[in-house]
Order: C-alpha cells, then structure tokens, then sequence
C-alpha cells in the first residue's frame, strides 16, 4: 500500500479521531493548544486513493540556542501498528518531520504489551521476593506488541526509559492502571472493587459526602487542592494558568471533552479531580485532596461518581494513568497503586516510547543536557 502524508486541518484531524473507537487525548488537535512551549501540527497519511488511513499530532520544540527541533508524537500517531509495512508508515513521517528542522523524533505506538489481573498485582505486592512489576510474569500477554518493537529496532528507533512530561523531559508513563468497562454492567464494576473500596463510599455516603461536577470557574478550588497535594506529596505542582488552558482548549474542541468533579462535605471542598474523554476512553488525568476530614473518605467517593459517569457514557475502559512499577514499600507511589489496583484497576504495560535520532550529534547533545539538569 502506498502512502502520502502531508499537514492536515484541525477539522480533518478531529474527524478521523471520530471515527476511530478511541485514540489518545494527547493525540486531538487541541492538545497543541494545551501546550503552548511546543509547535503543533497535525498529520495525515493518504491511501492511493485519496482516503485519510492514519493521523497524528506532533510537537516541535526548539533546542536551546539551535534552531532544531525535538518532535514528539505523544501516546500516538493514531495508524495501523499491526501492519506488516509499517516503514511506509514511519519513513514518511521521519523525512517529513527533517525538512521541518527536527534533530530527532519521539513518539508512543498506544500497543499494549502485558497486562496484570488486580489479583496478580496484590500478590506481587504482598511478596518480598517481587522488587518490580515488570519482573512479575503477566496475566495476560501481546505477542503484536513484541513483534512491533523487534520491528522498530531493526528500523533504527531506540526504546527510551519513561520520563516526565515538562521541557525536554517529554514522556509518557509506560506502566498504567486500566478498570475494563467494555461488556460490564454498573454492579459488575462495583463488585470489582475490593472490600476496603466499597466500605469506604458507604462511609462517605453516610456522612453526606456529596460530589458534583465543577466548570471553569471551579478551577480555582481543585487549584487549592492541588497545590496542597504537591507540597505534601513532594512534586512541583502545573501553574493554575495551564488548567484553564486546558479546560477552555479542550472544551472548545468538544463540550465534554474535560471534566471538573468535586467532593463536598459540609460546605468544604475536600477532593477534586479532572477526567478527560476520548471516544470510549476516559482518563482520570489530575488529582487534588486535603488533608482535613480524610476519615469521609471523599476520594473514594468522588472516584466512584467518576465511574459510574464514565459507565453511562458508554465507556470501554477507565484509565487511571500511570503507576509504578516500583513494588518497594519505601516506594511513596505504592500506596497509589494500591489505590488504583483495589478499584478493580488492571497494570497494563505499553510497548514504552521510542527515539529516532535524525542528527545523532544533536541527539547525543539532548541527552547530555538531559543528563545534567
């Protein structure tokens, strides 16, 4: 099959991820616009005849001091990854993307590799013996998903260890935690939910938590909370700013393509949290609590509106993002997963992302500077 790609509108863009059953929120016109340090583009490739095949969106941001770019296809591009030809796919993209300016290109095939039942998880957990998820034979196996990146070896990409998401650290977390949804009635989620879970939201709802849906002007409650979190938690909290970026970005794009969920009790604002929506995918992107009342167990509660939400919206899968794949108990990120996994949440591992360095001199530069920040 031959193929062309060329830059693509918004309104092309937008359509052909319609009509895909899910496909990344970082991977939708407006996700550019949430992410104003990077120069968005939008990607199509054409069949023979005309018809748009594959999209993708792509960042370009600058290297300091050279006018080069890194380009970056988060969680995506949305094409054909089971192909058998997948080089007239990428090889396009790659000179495409040179002539750009870009020193080296990263990207996300959204292809999973394992997946761990929640029961797999806990045992791992629960024994000493087991330091990391990836060490834990998996529930469930890909075989496409290790063919694909046999293939990208042999085509010159390079596998790269998750980052963070800021700057030049552009990464996505390749270990997530995922409730499947697809075939699943409201009572078959609630009871996939451990004891713990469901003793809890009966302890919010006897104490009269209550949780509602919040709109932009709400944004500067879950802020509060937010930045509450970072500092107990230890991580550098997003500007205000950014979420209302994203709030009016996305929502622009799609009236209900970002929600905004609050947990009340007695007129205090104790959790709050945002969801995003592709197709049948939804994500629980952002989380915010304080420390007061815990014993209302508002989390639990506002998680469980966020599901059954989800689950009336016709959802296949509700993602709780990323998770470690750290099972130490010094690890401060396991009570998390323990969280997500007691959920009914599955440890899913994506085939992770890839480099293509189109001036190694330049690339080996990034990493140098990335190695020193």
């Amino acid at each position: 099959m031959t193929l062309t790609l060329r830059p693509i509108s918004r309104a092309e863009h937008l359509a052909f991820v319609a009509s895909r059953p899910s496909a990344s929120h970082m991977q939708v016109p407006s996700w550019g616009d949430v992410k104003p340090d990077w120069r968005a583009e939008s990607l199509g490739w054409f069949a023979a005849d005309g018809r748009l095949a594959g999209v993708g969106l792509v960042l370009m941001r600058p290297l300091p001091r050279v006018k080069r770019y890194l380009a970056y296809l988060p969680e995506g591009p949305v094409i054909d990854w089971g192909t058998p030809d997948l080089e007239r796919w990428l090889e396009p993209m790659l000179a495409h993307l040179k002539s750009r300016g870009a020193f080296s290109v990263k990207m996300g095939p959204p292809v999973v590799a394992r997946r761990w039942s929640p029961e797999a998880v806990k045992a791992a957990i629960a024994n000493p013996e087991t330091h990391r998820l990836r060490d834990v034979p998996a529930t469930s196996y890909e075989p496409e998903a290790f063919d694909l990146a046999d293939r990208l070896r042999r085509m010159g990409w390079q596998q790269t260890e998750p980052g963070g998401e800021d700057g030049f650290a552009a990464g996505q977390p390749r270990y997530v935690c995922q409730i499947p949804f697809a075939g699943r009635s409201l009572d078959d989620i609630h009871r996939g939910l451990n004891q713990q879970w469901r003793r809890n939201i009966k302890k919010a709802e006897k104490a009269g938590v209550k949780v509602v849906r919040g709109g932009y002007e709400d944004l500067s409650v879950f802020y509060g909370l937010y930045t509450e979190t970072a500092e107990r938690d230890q991580f550098i909290p997003r500007p205000l700013p950014y979420f209302q970026r994203m709030w009016t970005a996305l929502n622009t794009e799609h009236p209900d393509r970002m929600r905004l969920y609050l947990a009340h009790h007695d007129g205090d604002v104790l959790a709050a949290a945002t969801m995003l929506i592709v197709g049948g995918h939804l994500w629980y992107s952002y989380g915010a609590s304080t420390s007061r009342k815990r014993e209302v167990q508002p989390n639990n509660a506002m998680q469980w509106r966020m599901m059954a939400d989800a689950h009336e919206l016709g959802a296949h899968v509700y993602d709780f993002r990323g998770i470690t794949d750290t099972l130490e108990e010094s690890d401060h990120l396991l009570g998390l997963l323990r969280f997500k996994v007691g959920a009914g949440g599955e440890a899913v591992e994506y085939v992770g992302e890839w480099d293509f360095p189109l001036n190694r001199l330049l690339h080996k530069a990034l990493d140098v500077y990335m190695a020193r920040r």
